[in-house]
């Protein structure tokens, strides 16, 4: 049996599977129960590695862009798989990158989410209709293909407190007043399971950088607001140069609230948005290959530093 199906859309159940399977088939590899969700759905961790430079990525902030979990799990097996050979990744040898570096991943942000979109969640389940009534106020907005929100309706990519309150307004004036498919930043910041697990789990873990996968648009966000990180342009350039992607200020709409805008701020460290592959949410998985493409050199150089 595959560790990794990267052939179809992951499930939550499905990327639980993934990484227990990582986790059996190299023991370097180890994951935690992270948290869980308000429906029960596991977050767990992916982790490998034992340098002393940290790094940590994660995927599926947003439910329809859930092929960036598969991008992450791929990327943490192709690593695993270099190392049991005694291999490279990219040139890089696996085994000397990971006595330099660590790298922790959360690679399903928002499980719920990402089950409404796939499928996983049907018509007559109790979460499907909770998803739908919402949706209902928000009728523009496709259903469920256009949903990024977690199953309470909160943008969990808007729900970090880094400009939380320009964001607040910025998405009011929009109509997302209430919980909503996307873009409602919930009551306050960081009132969700899943942002408190990750924040929470981004002070312990302490990394260098963070790397938060979504999509599309084959762009690198870098920055926020006026913080000036040193290094972080330089290291943004590389990824770009390495993937084809675009270094890129982040648009003005969504210039807040978001998880690299409050690593930035927090930490002052380097945090990046990668806006993966092209078209509109959710992609579709014949774009995979594509992606991981693309994706594979930007953790890579992230990992290096």
């Amino acid at each position: 049996m595959a560790i990794l199906d990267t052939t179809r859309p992951i499930t939550a159940a499905g990327c639980s599977e993934a990484i227990l399977n990582l986790v059996r088939t190299y023991p370097f590899c180890r994951t935690e129960l992270l948290s869980a969700t308000a429906f029960q759905r596991p977050i767990r961790t992916l982790v490998i590695g034992e340098g002393p430079r940290k790094v940590l990525f994660s995927a599926s902030h947003h439910a329809n862009e859930w092929i960036t979990s598969l991008v992450l799990l791929e990327f943490v097996r192709e690593l695993a798989d270099a190392v049991s050979r005694e291999g490279s990744l990219l040139g890089v040898d696996a085994q000397m990158l990971l006595q330099a570096v660590t790298v922790y991943t959360v690679p399903m942000v928002d499980p719920d989410g990402v089950d409404l979109v796939v499928g996983a969640i049907r018509p007559g389940n109790i979460q499907f209709d909770l998803a739908r009534r919402i949706s209902r106020d928000y009728p523009t907005i496709p259903f469920p293909s256009g949903w990024k929100a977690n199953l309470l309706g909160t943008d969990l990519n808007l729900n970090y407190p880094a400009g939380w309150e320009e964001a607040k307004a910025i998405k009011e004036s929009q109509g997302f007043t209430s919980p909503a498919p996307r873009d409602y930043v919930g009551r306050t910041p960081l009132n969700q399971l899943e942002t408190q697990a990750l924040s929470g789990y981004t002070y312990a873990v302490d990394p260098a950088l963070v790397v938060a996968l979504h999509t599309q648009g084959q762009e690198i966000y870098w920055q926020f607001g006026e913080y000036e990180i040193p290094g972080a342009r330089e290291l943004g350039e590389r990824m770009a140069a390495a993937s084809g992607y675009r270094l890129a200020d982040t648009p003005y709409v969504s210039s807040f609230a978001g998880y690299k805008d409050w690593f930035i701020q927090e930490f002052r460290r380097p945090g990046y948005t990668i806006e993966a592959g092209i078209g509109e949410n959710p992609l579709p998985i014949s774009q995979f290959a594509e992606i991981y493409e693309a994706c594979r050199p930007i953790l890579l150089t992230a990992a290096l530093g």
